[in-house]
């Protein structure tokens, strides 16, 4: 049989004029968190805030120095505290003048800066709650210790390390991702 075929012929969508629905500058790949947003400058704060407040509370301990814990999550804490102090200063410059830090070496250096910083971080956090919790629930001598002051010392840096974690699983995200 012949029957007719119907023909079709594609029409062109006019552009969009509404500018409440494409917002301008405004790409996908900036999430709240990134590198260079504010949302990135906020969470490298809140890490070295956290870390800071840890080391600060550890140090003003006379005996940490006795327990390789403890000692551990100073210098774990150091390294946070230095990691993420930088890292906020590169955010805000990157705020300031408006810069993109999507750049693939910058992102890959972030993404394992961070990968390292938070396993130390978290290995040290882990370590020094086991030995708090040593000292005590099973030895009961915290009568002699400040464990007061480590217990606060161990949350402040697993805080630090609740922070670091969004900061690592983005740039990590966005390293693969290319």
């Amino acid at each position: 049989m012949f029957a007719s075929r119907p023909s079709v012929h594609p029409v062109e969508a006019p552009p969009p004029t509404d500018p409440v629905g494409q917002p301008t500058g405004v790409l996908m790949k900036d999430l709240p968190g990134m590198p260079g947003t504010a949302g990135g400058l906020g969470l490298r704060l809140a890490q070295f805030a956290f870390a800071a407040v840890a080391l600060a509370v550890m140090a003003s301990t006379n005996d940490f120095p006795s327990v390789t814990a403890f000692c551990y999550l100073v210098a774990a804490t150091i390294l946070q505290c230095l990691w993420s102090f930088s890292l906020a200063i590169v955010d805000i410059y990157a705020l300031l003048v408006k810069r993109c830090l999507r750049n693939r070496r910058a992102v890959c250096l972030f993404a394992i800066g961070d990968g390292i910083t938070a396993a130390l971080t978290f290995g040290a956090a882990c370590s020094s709650a086991g030995i708090t919790v040593l000292i005590d629930n099973d030895l009961n001598i915290c009568g002699e210790n400040h464990c007061g002051s480590f217990e606060t010392a161990t949350a402040m840096a697993f805080m630090s390390w609740f922070a670091l974690t969004p900061s690592f699983l983005l740039n990590f995200w966005s390293m693969a991702s290319r």
